[in-house]
């Protein structure tokens, strides 16, 4: 008993350390990022759960700025891939070379190994490249050659789409997209936002330094991590979020589970909690809230179930569906 009543405060120690230098993060790419704080949250999210994030928005609105800042902040390796049509699976995932002086094949590692992965424009990948990152998101390893390849730990990937493109791009498959923990949606910058963007990058253009920050290490990505996940979730929390979920399901809500062709699978439960936790851990709490799960469920949630045809016709959308859901289903 005792031995236990000694380790606790080490214990509590680490975990407010991880949070501060998260807060400190999480401060940081704010004040480089104007307006953009809902997707900083959600990329701190998914790295503090060891999840993955698809960023949807018109060009020019610092989605690639967004993921270049936080692989600046975090001392990890850093790969960006810029997808077109005749990308092949070995650009991403390398590919064994032979060696003549040795006389044996050596495998030479593609981008993806790296902790954090941009992959730009996914939807210009042809269907074979989108695939050959299905494994290594789903199981943090490649296959090359006949032979395994563990990726690293942290290990993240941050693809991006334009949603006006259509010449030339493979939409992700539903299989595909279930694999990110989050689907942002970024939209236009009011007036005012704008105008704090165009100071920014005059000060920037002038050659006014940023303010420094000190880099977050691998190991503190993972005791974050690892304090993240001792985040309590409550019965009733967890209750809350599995009517979240099942709600899509038939039988579920009628009036919602109707809109649904595919509903969300178990795999959006876990990534709902998870979230939660994340996000709970940031504002510095050991205990999940009702609002946590509100916040991120349309970006858990929303890309993981597929509308009937008849929905899309009457003009339902995802996020709209998902809007339907929160007022339907309250927490206890």
């Amino acid at each position: 008993m005792q031995e236990a009543v000694e380790e606790l405060p080490i214990e509590l120690e680490v975990t407010a350390g991880a949070t501060r230098q998260f807060v400190a993060l999480r401060d940081h790419l704010q004040r480089e990022l104007i307006g953009r704080s809902a997707l900083v949250e959600r990329l701190l999210t998914a790295l503090l759960c060891g999840g993955h994030v698809l960023i949807e928005g018109l060009p020019g609105l610092a989605k690639t700025r967004a993921v270049k800042l936080l692989s600046g902040a975090v001392d990890a390796s850093f790969a960006r891939i810029q997808c077109t049509p005749d990308l092949i699976p070995a650009d991403l995932t390398g590919t064994p070379i032979f060696r003549p002086d040795r006389g044996e094949f050596e495998f030479a590692a593609g981008p993806v190994f790296n902790s954090i992965v941009l992959v730009d424009e996914v939807n210009r990948a042809p269907p074979k490249v989108q695939s050959a990152l299905l494994e290594a998101m789903a199981e943090g390893q490649v296959t090359a050659g006949g032979v395994t390849y563990p990726l690293p730990d942290p290990f993240m990937v941050v693809a991006t789409q334009n949603p006006i493109e259509h010449e030339g791009t493979f939409p992700l498959p539903e299989a595909q997209l279930d694999r990110f923990l989050l689907h942002v949606i970024v939209n236009l910058p009011d007036p005012e936002t704008e105008l704090l963007i165009l100071d920014l990058v005059e000060r920037e253009g002038a050659g006014v330094p940023a303010r420094g920050f000190h880099r977050i290490s691998a190991t503190d990505v993972r005791a974050a991590r690892d304090a993240a996940a001792r985040v309590h979730l409550a019965p009733a929390l967890k209750d809350y979020i599995v009517r979240l979920v099942t709600a899509t399901r038939r039988p579920g809500i009628p009036e919602i589970s109707r809109l649904i062709e595919h509903a969300v699978s178990p795999r959006g439960t876990l990534a709902l909690a998870a979230g939660a936790k994340a996000k709970a851990f940031l504002a510095g709490r050991d205990y999940a809230l009702p609002e946590d799960v509100q916040e991120l469920v349309a970006d858990t949630l929303a890309h993981r179930m597929t509308l009937t045809w008849a929905a899309t016709a009457e003009g339902e959308t995802p996020r709209e569906v998902v809007r339907h859901l929160i007022e339907a289903v309250r927490p206890l």
